[in-house]
């Protein structure tokens, strides 16, 4: 027998016994299609991880922190103190592409009748271009400046005219260019609104005024960048130790310590070694997808056990395969003894009953992945409310741009080629039954 007849055969075997054929395809169905929408809902959640880590940005950037003490020495200095030795050692690991302390300076900037409170981040100068900051205009910081600034996209939003709050904003655009706009920077935040806010305890510090000059603009990147301003280090030291000077405070002068600093990395992919190593060295570090990372993984988990669930249901189809089979043998006992007298081979005995039970399994997985389709449909559009509640807290990046259950076409020719192969594992033993009954005592059954 040539294949062709086999599989017409098979074929016809099948549709001879419709009733029990379409109750073992049927199991193929169900498990197929649980196996599928359940790992849809797990790369559903990946797919929203992956979203947000590109909303983050700054993935390339370990934020550095004294630490306790709890690693080795560095040098003649305590381990956990940040100062230019541990700048010093940090920046030898390999992959550290730059790194920089960082100092923050809570200071009002005044733009003509426009005000905004910032958190100013003196950096050195020579670290914006290595640390892949982008403009959107002007230039960034370069050495030699000293009150100049770079600001963040989002920043541009903040100016307002405290007496005239409605008209802070037309039209949504930023309503100072600080670009060509002569700036006043001071630790005084009421400067420019004096006689609303000023308090008594106000009036009797005397802050400095410096003079400032908005140099760039960075572009967005949804990432903490957009949100700060950037001013060279020394200038910004200076700035906050006249602040000191005049709120009185005496004594807390850092000297050569740092609050903080940040590490760029070129190759995200080192981000945890390279914080490991830092660690090592006693300090605290964090970067901003290391809590998306953490839910990543809980979400494989969950995407694993989800699976498995599926995976169940397509087990108990594949054991509805095969009692189909079995039974399919003891009601066709004759027609094998026929087939094996007119001369078919044990090989096509065995082939007959493989492609039946391959045949099941491959309808159903057809079947089964055209329904995981439009059930995946319905769970992105008709209960998208009421399952992004659910899967809300796991990922909140599902609602709205993300779908909840997401299908890509390898999941599809995967789940198809899997429920094959279970109906032909399933059709293995009782094609062995056949194969080994005997073709006399096969033709006197009746």
């Amino acid at each position: 027998m040539n294949y062709k007849d086999i599989v017409d055969l098979a074929v016809r075997n099948l549709l001879r016994r419709r009733t029990r054929s379409v109750l073992a395809i049927l199991g193929v169905i169900i498990g197929t299609s649980s196996i599928v929408v359940m790992l849809s809902l797990g790369l559903g959640m990946n797919a929203g991880f992956d979203e947000q880590l590109k909303m983050i940005g700054d993935l390339h950037v370990i934020n550095i922190m004294p630490g306790g003490g709890g690693g080795p020495q560095l040098g003649n200095e305590a381990s956990g103190k940040l100062d230019d030795l541990a700048m010093e050692n940090i920046s030898v690991i390999k992959g550290v592409t730059a790194i920089t302390p960082i100092l923050n300076v809570y200071l009002r900037v005044v733009a003509g009748k426009y005000l905004a409170d910032f958190n100013v981040l003196g950096i050195k100068p020579e670290m914006m271009e290595k640390m892949g900051f982008k403009l959107a205009e002007g230039r960034l910081l370069k050495t030699g400046d000293a009150n100049e600034i770079v600001f963040g996209k989002e920043t541009l939003n903040w100016f307002y005219n405290p007496y005239k709050p409605q008209q802070s904003n037309p039209n949504g655009k930023p309503p100072v260019d600080v670009l060509k706009t002569k700036l006043i920077m001071t630790g005084d935040h009421t400067y420019g609104e004096k006689n609303q806010n000023q308090t008594d305890s106000d009036k009797t510090i005397n802050y400095l005024e410096f003079k400032a000059k908005g140099v760039g603009v960075l572009e967005l990147v949804n990432g903490n960048s957009d949100y700060s301003i950037y001013m060279d280090l020394q200038a910004a030291e200076k700035i906050k130790k006249a602040n000191n000077k005049a709120e009185g405070i005496i004594g807390n002068d850092r000297g050569k310590q740092y609050e903080q600093a940040i590490a760029y990395i070129d190759d995200i992919g080192k981000i945890e070694s390279i914080s490991e190593k830092i660690k090592d060295l006693g300090f605290y570090v964090y970067n901003s997808g290391d809590w998306i990372r953490q839910m990543q993984n809980t979400s494989k988990m969950i995407q694993a056990v989800l699976g498995g669930i599926g995976a169940i249901s397509l087990l108990v189809a594949a054991l509805g395969i095969t009692n189909t089979m079995v039974m399919s043998i003891y009601e066709r006992t004759r027609e094998i003894g026929v087939m094996k007298v007119l001369g078919a081979s044990l090989k096509d005995i065995r082939d007959l009953f493989l492609i039946e039970a391959g045949v099941i399994g491959l309808s159903g997985g057809i079947i089964g992945a055209i329904l995981s389709f439009i059930i995946s449909l319905l769970m992105n559009t008709v209960f998208s409310s009421q399952l992004g509640g659910i899967f809300g807290n796991l990922n909140s990046g599902m609602q709205g741009a993300n779908n909840i259950s997401l299908i890509p076409i390898w999941l599809v020719f995967a789940a198809i080629a899997f429920s094959t192969v279970v109906g032909l594992l399933a059709g293995y033993y009782p094609a062995r039954r056949a194969m080994r009954l005997s073709a006399l005592e096969a033709l006197r059954n009746e």
